[in-house]
């Protein structure tokens, strides 16, 4: 099978980007391409089709490759759910919870198993495959039982392109230092570099260029600037790089930024919107005075409560509603702002017959329970909405608590199934919703936005096409990135595969 799996010297370097763009311009040139990541780590999740989970940037891949996303494409995800712990989703289903000592000694065989059936499946449905490793190849503590860089490389017998991140800082080091740490028939798997996140004049790093090749033999194969995209983020290094407060905004978004949150890409959208500003907030002290609050998905939603208390954010938040300010809470989120959160099996805490208060703010009561949902979904505004007017919407849930309504209130959404999903209540400032992509709806967010801007008395803005314009953003970055690639030469290594 002809391909290339991108590695890198460090974690956030730009793998999935680049694995993404050439997803992308190998589907404009009409070829059969598939994207492949043996093992994800990452709370940042995509449903496919059929209701499994996958990593998002799998996801987002398949899309750039123009086919329908699929488990084979990442069979292991890994969510960290505490610091110790992790939850083991294979094939698209969550299986139970490891600390990493226990995934490494007693999930080993079962990976590589899942591994080859999934390269197997693939390489008889593409004719091409776009690899991404994860983090660095020569975390040496770990090398001996990896599922996700060279081993993976071997089972596949693709080639390996070498990103690294220019503007970190260490260049030089971080390629040098990486290819020496190989051994010597890793070594010979590599048969490119890419220097990725470029600033300035490139005719300064032809020098560069010519060092580093003649000291590893190995080709430079593009040298890719710093790219502004819209192309969603995975790794958590990523999430302060994205998220970066603007100066001259004049909408405050305040997001709580829990230990173990999930799905922050559900927010990526606001950062196209010219004139709000995301802040992450950690503390009472960062609090500050926000137009909006969001508290966002989480994978372990009583500790991440327990956090809220403990830091003082919950008695910011509480001032903040009942001075009427603009509050959301989604999936995690949402069922914080209820009375109560029980957890008798232990899968949302790893201890059993845990209970918490909620906020106390809706009224609903949150039991976990030990099947996930995992699901697309679509639907319509309430036709009982009696604050917004935005019609149609679509997302998808993921979440083990199921929520019970204790009392009547103003519902948010009609789901295609018949079910009655969300909230909107205090006169339209608060919203709760299991629904993650909320805010990718581009019609809802203006109508949202522009409730939050005529309480402030600002002046009211159009529609900004995100979600709408996603297929020609990743037209528009295989572009960009092919344009300093040696794409002939990069494609030769690929069909050498």
């Amino acid at each position: 099978m002809r391909g290339i799996m991108i590695q890198g010297t460090a974690s956030d370097v730009g793998k999935s980007l680049i694995a993404t763009a050439i997803c992308r311009i190998l589907a404009n040139e009409g070829e059969s391409v598939t994207p492949f990541k043996s093992q994800n780590m990452s709370n940042n999740s995509y449903i496919t089709v059929d209701g499994n989970e996958i990593g998002r940037a799998q996801g987002i891949q398949a899309e750039a490759a123009k086919i329908e996303a699929n488990v084979y494409m990442n069979p292991i995800l890994l969510k960290p759910k505490s610091d110790q712990q992790s939850e083991i989703v294979l094939f698209g289903k969550a299986q139970t919870s490891l600390t990493g000592k226990s995934y490494r000694d007693n999930f080993y065989e079962n990976g590589l198993q899942a591994i080859e059936e999934s390269l197997k499946w693939l390489q008889s449905h593409y004719d091409w495959i776009i690899m991404e490793g994860a983090g660095s190849p020569v975390e040496m503590n770990l090398k001996s039982k990896e599922l996700v860089n060279m081993k993976v490389a071997e089972m596949a017998d693709v080639p390996v392109l070498l990103v690294a991140d220019i503007d970190r800082g260490g260049v030089f080091a971080s390629i040098i230092g990486t290819i020496e740490l190989l051994e010597p028939h890793e070594k010979k798997r590599v048969k490119g570099i890419l220097i990725n996140k470029f600033r300035g004049d490139r005719t300064l790093f032809e020098d560069g260029i010519r060092w580093i090749e003649n000291r590893t033999g190995i080709p430079v194969i593009g040298v890719v600037p710093y790219i502004t995209h819209r192309i969603e983020g995975e790794d958590s290094l990523s999430l302060t790089n994205r998220f970066i407060p603007k100066c001259h905004s004049t909408i405050d978004i305040a997001i709580i930024h829990f230990p173990y949150i999930s799905n922050y890409s559900d927010f990526e959208p606001f950062t196209y919107e010219l004139d709000v500003s995301i802040r992450w907030v950690k503390s009472s002290d960062d609090f500050g005075n926000p137009d909006v609050v969001i508290l966002p998905g989480t994978k372990s939603t009583i500790r991440d409560l327990q956090f809220l208390k403990t830091s003082g954010l919950e008695e910011e938040v509480l001032k903040f509603i009942n001075e009427d300010g603009f509050l959301v809470g989604i999936c995690g989120g949402f069922q914080m702002l209820g009375q109560t959160l029980i957890d008798e099996a232990g899968v949302d805490t790893g201890e059993s017959m845990v209970q918490e208060k909620g906020l106390g703010i809706l009224p609903i009561r949150t039991r976990f329970q030990i099947n996930k949902m995992t699901e697309r979904v679509k639907g319509i505004l309430h036709p009982e909405n009696k604050f917004l007017t935005s019609s149609k919407f679509d997302g998808f849930e993921i979440h083990l608590g199921q929520s019970e309504w204790l009392k009547e209130v103003e519902p948010l959404l009609l789901l295609e199934d018949g079910r009655v999903e969300g909230c909107i209540v205090n006169n339209g400032t608060i919203i709760g919703s299991y629904m993650h992509h909320l805010f990718h709806n581009d019609e809802w967010r203006n109508e949202w936005l522009n409730t939050v801007r005529n309480s402030k008395g600002l002046e009211l803005k159009p529609v900004v096409p995100i979600h709408a314009g996603r297929d020609v953003s990743l037209d528009q970055l295989a572009e960009e990135v092919k344009s300093y690639l040696d794409w002939a030469l990069l494609k030769k290594v690929m069909m050498s595969s």
